[in-house]
């Protein structure tokens, strides 16, 4: 007996079917024109595939027919069709490379701004994480502070200065992370000098950072723990140089919530200092 629940099922296959055959004859299209000499069939699939979504395949017939357009007025539209191919890619790398290969070239095109800014972009993405080396942080920090500086009235300059700010905090918690390894390590009077010193260079080289209250602490611990760990002939002078980083940390962070423990750190310094006065 025949039911509306076979019927149902028949619908189903077909329209599976269907989709399937589709799928299957645009597929075979596409191998086709790729494989065709017919540039002109070619272009149009491209932008076809381009306005679908479909990046990967109209990037490749893209790749095969960009030169063959050099110097006509459909290049500047391939041109930066390719490019937002291998950015949409996430192929970071190229899609730089060929969004500023654009601005090169087309510098008075209404679709320059947009190419340099994807271009400094495509940097952005490229940034690794803070704990690892930071050369194409910089790199993009680079690229972004030129695209800013060159495009001061683009509709992306908002989103350029955020990547900016992103892409500063990286470099900043980097160093911020090496003196504060430095500090973890401790039991090593020389760790926590490197731990000082890196602590003052991050604070040379960022000013204002968000981490700085953070810095100004791990600072003074580290000098702490350097001045209660020194031998005698060296403590007096190193509790000295600790208190005076205390100074500095309640100075400018008043209302650090270490500052609870930082007293009691110094209370302790003083005493230990007191005792060397004592023996004068």
């Amino acid at each position: 007996m025949f039911t509306f629940a076979h019927c149902l099922i028949f619908m189903k296959r077909g329209i599976y079917i269907l989709l399937v055959s589709i799928l299957f004859i645009s597929c075979s299209d596409f191998q086709k024109t790729l494989k065709s000499e017919d540039t002109a069939a070619k272009f149009e699939m491209a932008n076809e595939l381009y306005d679908a979504g479909k990046w990967n395949k109209s990037y490749k017939l893209l790749d095969q027919i960009l030169q063959q357009y050099r110097g006509k007025p459909q290049a500047e539209k391939l041109t930066f069709m390719h490019a937002m191919c291998s950015y949409q890619l996430k192929d970071y790398y190229i899609a730089s490379f060929h969004f500023d290969k654009f601005t090169d070239i087309y510098p008075q095109s209404e679709k320059e701004g947009q190419a340099a800014f994807l271009a400094a972009k495509g940097y952005y993405f490229n940034s690794p994480v803070y704990s690892k080396d930071q050369k194409e942080t910089i790199e993009a920090i680079e690229k972004l502070q030129l695209f800013v500086n060159g495009h001061p009235n683009s509709e992306y300059l908002s989103e350029a200065n955020e990547l900016v700010k992103e892409l500063d905090f990286k470099l900043e918690k980097k160093a911020f992370e090496i003196g504060k390894q430095y500090n973890k390590i401790g039991g090593y009077t020389g760790d926590y000098n490197a731990s000082i010193k890196s602590f003052n260079n991050f604070l040379l080289e960022f000013p204002g950072a968000s981490l700085s209250s953070e810095a100004y602490y791990y600072r003074f611990d580290s000098a702490y723990n350097l001045a209660v760990l020194s031998v005698d002939y060296l403590k007096e002078q190193r509790l000295k140089d600790a208190m005076g980083y205390y100074n500095s940390l309640k100075k400018t962070f008043p209302n650090s919530e270490h500052m609870e423990a930082a007293s009691l750190m110094n209370e302790e310094l003083q005493q230990q200092l007191n005792t060397f006065t004592t023996k004068s």
